[in-house]
């Protein structure tokens, strides 16, 4: 799944360590693609950016920052409080790469052999500082033609670091396993990168679904959330929207029977609904689970009297990838 939710692994060989490697969880897995990642940009050097520095100095550097200078004047200091940018490897993006370092060198989860491999690459971050985990801003975070490398690095670097639980044993932090939150996402951006590239003769997209309003008689719609489907998959006059579901349990119980969430049942008819109002073909929704042991399996297939088809699936991700692919390819034949 890392391997398709991250294009760059197999733009950059990355693949290869997933196929014939085995992993015991996933922070062993990330440390070794991070060891790869990481050597790789060290031989292309580190990225390096102007970063603003005050400092107080006996020559000048920069421009002068007159009022501090003045206050060294008054305490009789032969100094020259000073304003200058420094080209430095001390940036937020080398930062949390050797943050991340750090938290994998020192989890229990991740081989004794790869914390090595990480340990012996730290000396190329002396000059780089830490930075607490917590008060990363990953918004704020931009790639332009200097750092795009840095992306899949830093990418792989936040799945480290948001999964980190908080804890009161010896260090501060202690690496959890995937969160649902987490694996919910990859498994969304796997089955949309695997359509994209087994895929090309259909357009697969994730794209927001419109709410066909009547212009004319709506007064304020600015309370209305966003719909925006996982994947849509189009081919000729056939759409179908699927939606992606990665949950502990997949049914819930009522009165004995097992039943889909309402809430998802109602989230796929509304994106369907709204979606097949101005489209000329037909158009699907269905509610694409990823199976659990010994969960009962969602099988829906219905067609309402006014043509919209619901259905609901699950993918087996324990299987092996042939058999991955033969599940997403029978999906496609919906379109044929």
């Amino acid at each position: 799944m890392l391997s398709y939710a991250f294009q760059d692994l197999r733009k950059n060989n990355y693949e290869d360590i997933i196929d014939k490697e085995d992993f015991e969880n996933v922070q062993d897995l990330l440390a070794e693609i991070l060891f790869k990642g990481i050597s790789a940009q060290i031989k292309q050097g580190l990225f390096r950016e102007y970063i603003e520095h005050k400092d107080s100095l006996p020559i000048l550097r920069g421009k002068i920052n007159l009022i501090h200078t003045l206050k060294h004047r008054i305490n009789k200091e032969s100094l020259l409080a000073c304003e200058f940018d420094e080209l430095t490897e001390n940036n937020i993006y080398n930062q949390i790469i050797k943050s991340t370092i750090s938290l994998l060198v020192e989890s229990q989860a991740v081989k004794q052999e790869r914390r090595n491999e990480l340990r012996s690459i730290l000396p190329f971050f002396d000059d780089v500082s830490t930075v607490q985990p917590k008060s990363i801003r990953w918004n704020t975070l931009r790639f332009q033609r200097n750092n795009r490398t840095y992306r899949m690095l830093i990418n792989v670097c936040y799945f480290v670091i948001d999964g980190m639980l908080l804890t009161t044993d010896k260090g501060p932090y202690r690496l959890s396993t995937f969160s649902d939150d987490h694996m919910s996402r990859l498994y969304e951006k796997f089955v949309l990168e695997y359509y994209k590239r087994h895929h090309p003769e259909l357009k697969a997209e994730s794209c927001y679904v419109d709410w066909e309003l009547d212009r004319e008689k709506t007064i304020n719609d600015s309370f209305l959330p966003q719909m925006h489907s996982d994947i849509t998959l189009t081919n000729g006059n056939k759409k179908i929207i699927i939606d992606t579901k990665y949950y502990r349990s997949m049914t819930l119980e009522h009165y004995g029977q097992s039943q889909i969430r309402n809430s998802h049942l109602y989230q796929i008819h509304t994106y369907v609904t709204s979606a097949a109002i101005d489209y000329s073909g037909d158009v699907m929704g269905m509610l694409l689970y990823a199976k659990v042991d010994g969960e009962i399996e969602p099988n829906l297939d219905i067609t309402q009297k006014n043509g919209i088809r619901i259905m609901a699936r699950t993918l087996d991700l324990s299987k092996e990838f042939k058999d991955i692919k033969s599940q997403l390819d029978r999906i496609i034949d919906l379109l044929n």
